[in-house]
């Protein structure tokens, strides 16, 4: 019994550990690739994640101790299945550090991104400029309009839900289908 107590996780760390389980699901919509255009490729899923996983970084943000340990689980279990699926696509021991510092760089950039263009809605062009040199990676023709709908609706589903919502490790995703055009 003691010893069940002594090496059972914290709560925050399984909270975490859920959410990032409700970020992969949400990430592999196939709705996200097929009708909001997003690249079905590497990098086009390190974004559709690594998107998902700053939406419940910034609602989680300033909202108290348990949710900044929350936070951290999420954020640790997300670099963990970085590290392990560079692993799985054959990259080197030696090679690992290297990429994942460049991924790591690249997350945190995102977050800066993605902060400095939620403060400036309702006013969606900066979200949407970036959606284009990120997730579509430059493709002038993309449609951008679809996808940043569909970031809105989560963003405003998260504000909504309650934050013990998302300290029990429950994501209350919108269904895409209803992210608008």
């Amino acid at each position: 019994m003691f010893l069940d107590r002594l090496f059972r996780p914290r709560p925050a760390q399984t909270a975490g550990r859920a959410l990032y389980t409700a970020v992969v699901a949400q990430a592999r919509d196939p709705v996200l690739y097929s009708d909001c255009g997003a690249p079905d490729t590497v990098e086009g899923r390190f974004e559709i994640y690594s998107l998902h996983v700053v939406l419940l970084l910034e609602r989680l943000r300033r909202q108290g101790a348990l949710a900044a340990e929350t936070s951290q689980a999420l954020f640790d279990t997300y670099v963990r299945s970085l590290d392990d699926a560079l692993r799985e696509m054959g990259v080197g021991d030696l090679s690992v550090g290297k990429k994942m510092r460049k991924l790591g760089e690249a997350f945190y950039g995102r977050v800066k991104s993605y902060e400095a263009a939620f403060e400036v809605l309702p006013d969606a062009g900066p979200l949407q400029a970036l959606l284009l040199r990120t997730v579509y990676d430059g493709v002038e023709s993309a449609d951008t309009g679809r996808l940043s709908a569909y970031i809105l609706a989560q963003k405003a589903a998260l504000a909504a839900a309650p934050l013990e919502t998302l300290l029990a490790g429950q994501a209350p995703w919108t269904t895409t289908a209803g992210a608008g055009a």
